[in-house]
């Protein structure tokens, strides 16, 4: 939201200025597609302070000064207005909860991997119990609700695959694990990348700042990173492979319309594939065409 929030404004004529306790820009996503975004929010003329620990904010008449420090030095920024962007929670203090028995903490109400609460006859969906607060993750979660209260299903939260999506310009969107996160679980995790100036559609429209990221283990998709003008509108493929075990040759065997930006997830599909054409196999190959053209 910060950052969506800082280009739109900065795109209207304000001068905005994003202090971040992290140190580098949108810091769960990934580190190219981060220092991608930075990059056009600067030219937008987009400020960032980051390692930045704010102290104080202080209002003086229109002006308003937040005091934060920065590498240990004491620092200070204004103007007038000040947006926190730092997330939402639940509000569920007036809904006496704990007279039916369902236990909630800070983050929210506390469910199984059925969605159901401490109270059984009650079921929680969407942002009261979910660390993925997304309209679309709370449309999924109310229908594993509703399957697994009214129609006895046994439907598990943790077998959903959930895409999520920056809205930058260009945005990103991301789905499944990336490398690391991939490495940690014991996959042996390999990445493949298709700049979107290798992809016609993108040279036509003059949109080549991005590229589509793959992390794959043997060829079975464990992840995806958009970036891309219609990110949002191209992590829906990658999405369907993870949550069908799909790999990158069938996103390689599957016809695209061409041109289109998607292109740039079946060309990492061919790239996986001209991978699987080892040293040893073209030798065997050519041996074989030689013989072939005998007949």
């Amino acid at each position: 939201m910060g950052c969506e929030m800082a280009q739109a404004f900065a795109r209207f004529g304000s001068h905005v200025t994003v202090l971040d306790l992290a140190e580098q820009v949108l810091p769960r996503e990934d580190r190219d597609a981060a220092a991608l975004i930075q990059r056009q929010l600067s030219a937008d003329g987009v400020q960032f302070k980051l390692n930045a620990a704010i102290q104080k904010v202080v209002h003086h008449g229109a002006e308003i000064q937040v005091h934060f420090q920065q590498s240990g030095i004491s620092k200070e920024a204004c103007g007038d207005q000040f947006l926190i962007a730092g997330g939402r929670k639940p509000n569920i203090e007036s809904l006496n909860l704990k007279v039916a028995g369902v236990v909630h903490g800070e983050s929210g109400v506390v469910v199984n991997d059925q969605l159901r609460t401490t109270n059984r006859r009650i079921y929680a969906a969407g942002d009261v119990c979910s660390t993925f607060r997304f309209t679309h993750v709370a449309d999924a979660m109310a229908r594993v609700a509703i399957q697994n209260a009214l129609f006895y299903g046994r439907k598990k939260v943790s077998t959903l695959v959930i895409p999520s999506c920056t809205y930058t310009d260009p945005e990103i969107a991301h789905v499944g694990l990336n490398s690391e996160e991939a490495s940690a679980r014991g996959h042996r995790v390999e990445s493949l990348t298709v700049p979107l100036a290798e992809v016609d559609r993108a040279v036509l429209d003059e949109m080549t700042d991005g590229f589509v990221r793959v992390h794959h283990e043997n060829g079975r998709l464990l992840g995806c990173t958009i970036v891309a003008t219609h990110a949002n509108e191209m992590i829906g493929e990658a999405t369907y492979a993870i949550s069908q075990h799909g790999t990158l040759s069938d996103i390689s065997n599957t016809i695209h319309p061409y041109p289109t930006q998607i292109e740039a997830l079946r060309k990492a599909g061919d790239a996986y594939r001209r991978s699987l054409i080892t040293p040893r196999l073209k030798r065997w190959l050519r041996r074989y065409f030689v013989w072939s053209r005998r007949w």
